[in-house]
């Protein structure tokens, strides 16, 4: 039990005292950063998602007949 008292005051004090926390700014900064990130990383897999339809649409209807 003292190993698990030992282990969370470590826990505790490695959170208040050695965590760098950021600012409201800096993580609104990065939560935008994010989400532009993932709007172009979505668009970019929905174009090529399309450009593939297309191609194997294009082929089977070739190879149908």
């Amino acid at each position: 039990m003292e190993k698990l008292k030992e282990i969370w005051r470590t826990t505790v004090d490695e959170l208040m005292n050695k965590v760098s926390w950021p600012t409201f700014e800096e993580l609104r900064s990065s939560t935008f950063i994010v989400l532009i990130a993932s709007i172009i990383f979505a668009l970019t897999i929905y174009v090529i998602d399309l450009s593939f339809g297309f191609v194997t649409n294009t082929l089977y209807d070739l190879l149908k007949g």
